[in-house]
């Protein structure tokens, strides 16, 4: 019995983003931007600083400590629903920002 050979899906093949996430800066998680003390609230939008378009744009559903869990819907390349990420590599968005994505 032969089986297909497992392949990755290409970019074609991936579902595309309802948002402009190549508008967001890359932050990455050693930078000071990302290193510096952030309020986070529940509500608030945030997305991951390293890589933006893997994760895409997510809401903050609970903060415990230097850990935020963030339901990021499925807006990314990666397809993520929900994951919980140490402060230092998400980044709020601005709410003047939020208009042009």
């Amino acid at each position: 019995m032969s089986q297909k050979p497992i392949r990755e899906p290409s970019q074609k093949q991936r579902r595309a983003s309802p948002y402009r996430l190549e508008l967001l800066p890359v932050v990455p998680a050693y930078h000071r931007r990302a290193r510096r003390k952030k309020e986070l609230k529940e509500g608030q939008l945030v997305y991951y600083g390293p890589m933006p378009l893997y994760y895409g744009i997510g809401e903050v559903k609970q903060v415990v400590g230097s850990y935020v869990a963030v339901d990021f819907r499925g807006t990314g390349l990666l397809g993520v629903h929900e994951d919980v990420l140490s402060e230092e590599y998400l980044i709020p968005i601005p709410p003047a920002t939020l208009p042009l994505l």
